[in-house]
């Protein structure tokens, strides 16, 4: 009998719940229907936004801070191997092995340290902070339901108030479950009226403190990472004294990618091909031009000149008497000072005003600059071919591009 009494209460209550649920939705419905009014509260509607915004803002914080702590963890990993392999080559009888491998050691400790740090100080933290706002949306959402119920109850008490043939008990007994609805309601409603807009402040403070202990975290960690790259430092000094007649000097390598132009530097091409170097030939063994004298000086070869290759090709071509275009025995179809041709193997979109927009196999007619000095290593200037055979103007038709998008081509 017992068991029976329990699964009638039991069963009691899961239809009471069903008939909450069926009162809740045919309301929500009257009211979207706009056949009953609805309780509004705008300033708690404002509470209810910035709870949301500032979950929103927590979890992001969250999951990027845990992007920063993987990304340390990465990073003590490439260390440690950089730091093992030092160990490795670092042969017994050379001075400062012991220091080396004690440097190694400590560079290890200093990012464990650092990890553990920013977990204790930044990312625990962080999941205390947002650890509280599952609990509150909860609460959000029964108190929205509980308006609900008060809404229905609200509507049922008037209806009955109003209707043609009164029922006292009836009305007494709506208005009993209003009383409660609205009891039940409005205690959630008080809790959560407080408890929103203090959550809200409290993010400045969180803030502050996380941002605080990350850098302060991050700053002792390079403090104390700069020693030791120092002390690194001195040991290798140490070795490189005592095997000076075996230092390796490191040579220049030439850029694939053309370089800095002022304060701009284009992209390097869609394929990643090698920079077109341009062939600078220079007569070293002139002959003497009609008028000029045969002592004339020969110009220097661009590897025993420290003028720019355009400039010595300029020079060169000048005092040979062959600069083209430039009248004379110069060609008239040619831009003024045009010593060769290029031919864009990919498009290049011009950045500035002074610039060429190319589009793969344009052919450009290169001419010095005006001003040699003005020249950024990687930039040519020059003139498209089909807009000098259009305008023959200089003035509207020149401009630099990068090297390295291009090919020569005579």
């Amino acid at each position: 009998m017992a068991e029976m009494g329990s699964k009638g209460v039991t069963a009691g209550k899961i239809a009471s719940n069903v008939q909450k649920k069926l009162t809740r939705a045919q309301e929500k419905v009257l009211q979207k229907l706009g056949k009953a009014d609805e309780t509004k509260d705008e300033q708690f509607e404002q509470c209810v936004q910035n709870f949301n915004k500032q979950l929103t803002e927590g979890t992001r914080l969250q999951k990027d801070l845990r992007t920063y702590l993987a990304s340390v963890k990465a990073m003590h990993e490439a260390s440690k191997k950089l730091s093992e392999c030092l160990q490795e080559v670092y042969e017994p009888e050379w001075p400062g092995r012991d220091e080396a491998n004690k440097i190694a050691e400590n560079n290890d400790l200093l990012w464990m340290d650092y990890h553990q740090k920013l977990v204790d100080q930044a990312l625990l933290t962080m999941d205390t902070y947002l650890g509280q706002f599952p609990d509150i949306k909860s609460r959000i959402a029964k108190r929205g339901r509980k308006l609900v119920d008060y809404d229905s109850a609200r509507h049922h008490y008037e209806s009955l108030q109003t209707a043609k043939k009164k029922d006292e008990a009836k009305i007494a007994k709506a208005e009993e479950e209003l009383i409660k609805a609205q009891k039940v309601f409005e205690e959630m409603n008080v809790d959560l009226q407080e408890e929103l807009p203090s959550l809200w402040n409290s993010r400045v403070g969180f803030y502050v403190n996380t941002f605080q202990s990350i850098a302060g975290l991050e700053e002792n960690f390079h403090k104390e990472m700069s020693k030791l790259n120092q002390n690194l430092n001195d040991v290798l000094v140490s070795l490189e004294k005592q095997h000076g007649s075996n230092t390796f000097t490191v040579k220049a390598q030439p850029s694939d990618s053309a370089p800095e132009k002022g304060n701009k530097s284009p992209s390097p091409p869609p394929d990643g091909s090698p920079a077109a170097t341009p062939e600078i030939r220079v007569n070293h063994e002139p002959e003497p031009a009609s008028g000029a004298s045969p002592g004339a000086a020969i110009p220097k070869s661009p590897s025993q000149s420290s003028l720019p290759a355009v400039v010595v090709e300029t020079f060169s071509a000048t005092v040979n008497g062959a600069v083209e275009g430039s009248g004379g025995t110069g060609r008239l179809d040619l831009p003024p000072g045009f010593m060769f041709k290029v031919q864009a193997q990919h498009d290049y979109t011009a950045t500035d005003t002074d610039e060429l927009q190319l589009k793969a196999g344009d052919v450009v007619l290169v001419i010095p600059f005006q001003n040699p000095e003005e020249q950024d290593e990687g930039w040519l200037m020059g003139v498209k071919e089909s807009d000098w055979n259009e305008h023959k103007e200089l003035e509207k038709c020149r401009g630099v591009f990068p090297e390295n998008f291009t090919e020569r081509v005579q």
